[in-house]
């Protein structure tokens, strides 16, 4: 499946999806996020407590989209509008990634970095079929849950590179590792080696930084080097982990080169 023309990044999608982009990374941004909310990403380099520049972040968030406020909201739809905050859309993710939810999340990377899906409870075989017709029901179905949910999203992407770079300073990949029971559900672009392959990955992919974790998801499990720029969202990223304990990290998808790790049990 093709990706999409346009994007709001500061690279094209051809070049973010693209192998090479992952042994070249590049620093991604995107347009006006970080400019449009100075304050708070000059406030955030000015703490030097990771717990601390995350509530920050949470109270940044909350008063920027009302978040706090559903509860005073007229209409019982206005209520469910603002209480749905980024937070509920991630926890629809970890419980199910081709829920509702899940779907908005994907529209979000389409969207911001122009990398179409390739699957959705269906394989997506381009954007005229009837399957992507189904994923965009659930993208209008969830949009309608909530305040801004694109421009929460954005924010958390930005916050969470900013994290990032602090986390992981010496380098611009790291490796993390997925597990799967049909490795053919992907599409194998290109088998280099025996275990190694070029794929491609849907454009929101759960992986995990625990190699034994990832044995739980499937009987083949992937390594990866995956760019620091390519990941959306990690286990630890914010204060009471929504995933705590699993090391996940939901990464931005493309080519990818896989590896496949060998079982030592």
């Amino acid at each position: 499946m093709e990706n999409g023309s346009f994007n709001y990044c500061n690279l094209p999608p051809w070049v973010i999806a693209s192998r090479h982009f992952n042994d070249n990374p590049q620093p991604l941004e995107i347009q006006g996020v970080k400019e449009g909310n100075r304050f708070l990403f000059e406030k955030l380099a000015s703490i030097s407590s990771q717990e601390e520049r995350a509530l920050i972040f949470n109270d940044f968030m909350s008063v920027k989209f009302q978040l706090h406020n559903w509860q005073d909201q007229a209409t019982d739809t206005a209520r469910k509008s603002i209480k749905n905050s980024y937070l509920r859309f991630l926890r629809g993710w970890m419980m199910d990634s081709n829920s509702i939810e899940g779907a908005v999340l994907k529209r979000w990377v389409e969207s911001r970095m122009g990398i179409t899906p390739t699957f959705h409870r269906a394989r997506i075989s381009d954007i005229h079929s009837e399957a992507y017709f189904d994923f965009s029901v659930d993208v209008m179905k969830g949009s309608a849950r909530t305040n801004a949910i694109q421009s929460q999203l954005d924010l958390l992407y930005e916050y969470c590179q900013f994290e990032l770079v602090r986390k992981y300073p010496a380098t611009p990949t790291i490796p993390l590792y997925r597990g799967t029971y049909d490795a053919n559900e992907h599409s194998v672009l290109e088998q280099i080696g025996k275990r190694e392959q070029i794929v491609r990955l849907n454009n929101l992919v759960s992986f995990t930084s625990d190699e034994e974790r990832a044995w739980e998801f499937g009987s083949t499990v992937w390594r990866v080097e995956v760019p620091l720029s390519k990941i959306f969202f990690y286990n630890d990223l914010l204060p009471g982990s929504i995933m705590k304990g699993e090391g996940e990290y939901l990464i931005i998808g493309g080519e990818y080169r896989v590896r496949q790790v060998m079982c030592t049990l």
